[in-house]
């Protein structure tokens, strides 16, 4: 069993410092409960925040202090750390960057968002990612990561799950707006690809969005088994059992179907 749980968080707006202590303080209360978790999920852009004009000012260096901050924390409490995303400028162009620690504090991927949203204007203030998205390990299992509006592409999610992934990640600011779609999608994902998703997204508002919260823990055969309010900070919890993977996929065999030569 794979014990994750994700920090449904209201980001205080372009205050990378508030943000971290708030976090290092979650992070320390989960760590002190009598279970400890396997792994921690944070949402997408949580040090800043959805203030892009800002981000020139407020993003991490490539080795900055947030990558420390979360490498640290994982090492010290022997944590996996899905540390969601932060803005990173890097040779004068600013990526939003997903970050994996293991529990000796090594960071073992990094994904920069593909997929920039131009509801939100990302394309102005933000560089796409210009690297195939991959899968990593942790504890022995072949997961992968996306970015918010990454969702919207089943190519992504389906190029991880034919490499053997058994958990996906989503974290993102999702807008209240297209709730309906974040929660479809999510289902969407899990049943076609057979795995168990876990998305953690913020709750709150910003400079009038209204951000959706529903986090959700959701099993290989499309089961919502936890999901978030769409207004309050909170905790999610689950124990996961990954050998459910297996046997859905035994049961559907999707994979074994599957005819890409055909398909255009």
């Amino acid at each position: 069993m794979l014990h994750v749980v994700c920090f449904q968080m209201d980001i205080s707006p372009g205050d990378p410092e508030a943000n971290r202590q708030a976090v290092e303080a979650w992070v320390k209360e989960q760590m002190t409960n009598d279970e400890k978790p396997d792994i921690l999920v944070l949402p997408e852009m949580w040090t800043t925040a959805y203030r892009l004009k800002d981000l020139d000012k407020t993003a991490d260096a490539p080795k900055g202090e947030t990558i420390q901050f979360l490498s640290d924390l994982a090492k010290f409490y022997q944590v996996n750390i899905v540390g969601g995303s932060i803005a990173v400028k890097e040779a004068g162009e600013i990526y939003n960057r997903a970050l994996i620690f293991n529990r000796e504090g090594e960071l073992v991927y990094e994904y920069d968002k593909i997929h920039l949203v131009p509801m939100l204007d990302e394309p102005k203030y933000l560089t796409g990612g210009r690297q195939k998205v991959e899968s990593f390990t942790l504890d022995g299992h072949k997961m992968g990561m996306i970015i918010c509006y990454d969702l919207r592409f089943p190519e992504l999610a389906r190029s991880l799950a034919v490499e053997g992934i058994e958990l996906l990640f989503v974290v993102a600011e999702w807008p209240e707006a297209r709730a309906i779609h974040w929660e479809v999608l999510q289902q969407a994902r899990a049943i076609e690809n057979q795995v168990y998703l876990i998305s953690c997204n913020r709750v709150g508002e910003d400079e009038g969005t209204l951000f959706a919260g529903r986090s959700m823990f959701i099993n290989p055969w499309g089961e919502v088994i936890v999901k978030g309010t769409k207004d309050k900070q909170e905790t999610l919890r689950a124990k996961l059992d990954l050998d459910e993977v297996v046997e859905i996929r035994n049961n559907v065999p999707v994979f074994k179907s599957r005819v890409p030569h055909l398909y255009k």
